[in-house]
């Protein structure tokens, strides 16, 4: 492999594996070596000085429903204010974190368990479970799954309130097969039925806390998967994942958010599921992607749009651009501005699916939202590298700051026209394609 391979194989591993690198990252990584780099972001992670400098917001019990208009305005501010503090909370994290995959991994689960507070309403809940999410999401995938079949957010997303042993509620049952664990066409609508049995009874009470009402249990027998047992929800998820296409599901799942859009090739499928093991082993999961040949070869690079969360927090890692989270803070509503127009505002996915990805982030509407985002983020961040360059450096200059391996020919003669100007080069760049794929 040659110097210019190892480099844009290491970049590409740096891109997925956080929310890109600088020129200067991309050359230490280069010094340590691509296996050594996987290593080190795969590996135990150390204290962290962008962790410690975003600290979780403190969040009340949610205010609940008013006992009069006047109230129930208040409280809908107080629950908006909490909300935007977590929003806020966790882009500051995910920009300052000096070991990256931990956030965007938890990223991935914020996606694969899609939960939106506008239904489930509590922040103080959806924190719970982004840390959940942070503190499970790298080991036994089962440790996970058991959480969030009654996670307190999850739970009131998918109306558990009314899954009873009289009434049985089927959303939570079959998204848990269809979405988290199996994926369509590997389940019957009697699995579904059934497991819906398997998992009344759960509450959430005022506080937020879930908890199983036996009364409203159903402990009769089930047959779920061709199995007959007095299923409950751990049973349940536990004989689940012990089905062959989950594995096979997680894997692909995993690559396509990491490695490539499409079918997952069958070897590399083969490769990532017995990495993956018995145990559910996340961690060894995206070891063996990353480390795998097709993932550092040439044909999953920039093969992926970039989320509008990944591209904005990769123009605030690349600018050093620290937040602002204060409530009154304009970064505030600048930043809920730019996701809405871009698509994807954390914490209010569209459905249970999760956000769409591909070409589906680029229209038009996206683009104008983008350019306004560049605009801000130029006008807020570190430019200097860039404006203190020659001209005639300043392209590559520019380059080397985004990590982007090169410009196109019609990228880089559009670029031309504004070197003489550091701001509206920096802003063309960030709404470049090679800058917007991944």
């Amino acid at each position: 492999m040659s110097i210019d391979e190892t480099r844009a194989a290491v970049a590409h591993l740096l891109r997925r594996a956080g929310f890109g690198a600088s020129g200067s990252e991309i050359d230490a990584a280069v010094r340590a070596g691509y296996e050594a780099t996987v290593s080190a972001l795969v590996g135990p992670v150390g204290a962290d000085p962008g962790v410690a400098a975003s600290p979780p917001p403190a969040i009340a019990e949610d205010p609940g429903v008013g006992v009069s208009a006047a109230t129930t305005k208040a409280n809908n501010l107080v629950r908006q204010n909490q909300y935007h503090a977590l929003l806020m909370w966790w882009l500051a994290r995910m920009s300052q974190v000096t070991q990256p995959l931990a956030e965007k991994r938890t990223f991935f689960w914020h996606g694969h368990f899609a939960t939106s507070i506008q239904k489930a309403r509590s922040a103080k809940n959806m924190l719970q479970q982004n840390q959940t999410f942070r503190s499970l999401g790298g080991g036994d995938f089962a440790a996970l799954a058991h959480a969030m079949v009654h996670d307190g957010s999850m739970l009131n997303w998918l109306d558990a309130y009314g899954n009873t042993v009289k009434a049985p509620n089927e959303n939570l049952a079959r998204e848990l097969m269809e979405l988290f664990t199996l994926g369509a066409g590997n389940y019957t609508e009697d699995d579904v039925r059934a497991s819906a049995r398997a998992l009344t009874g759960w509450r959430v009470n005022a506080a937020g806390q879930s908890a199983l009402d036996p009364k409203l249990h159903d402990s009769g027998a089930k047959t779920i998967l061709g199995r007959t047992d007095n299923f409950d929800d751990a049973s349940l998820v536990d004989w689940i994942l012990a089905q062959p296409a989950s594995p096979r599901f997680i894997a692909a799942r995993f690559w396509n958010r990491f490695g490539a859009p499409g079918p997952i090739p069958a070897d590399v499928s083969a490769r990532l599921t017995a990495a993956y093991g018995p145990n559910r082993d996340v961690t060894a999961l995206l070891r063996a992607l990353f480390l795998d040949p097709v993932f550092r070869g040439p044909s999953s690079r920039y093969a992926l749009v970039k989320q509008p969360i990944e591209y904005m927090v990769g123009v605030l890692r690349a600018l050093n651009i620290k937040l602002d989270t204060s409530q009154a803070s304009k970064d505030t509503g600048r930043l809920l501005f730019a996701q809405n127009g871009l698509g994807q505002t954390l914490f209010d996915p569209p459905n249970v699916g999760g956000w769409p990805e591909g070409t589906a982030w680029l229209t038009t509407a996206a683009a104008q939202t983008r350019f306004l985002f560049a605009e801000w983020a130029v006008g807020r961040g570190d430019i200097s590298v860039v404006s203190t360059a020659s001209p005639s450096q300043r392209i590559d200059t520019v380059a080397h700051l985004l990590g982007v391996d090169a410009f196109s020919d019609r990228t880089a003669a559009a670029l031309r026209e504004v070197v003489a100007d550091p701001r509206q080069l920096l802003v063309l760049a960030l709404i470049s394609p090679e800058y917007q794929v991944s």
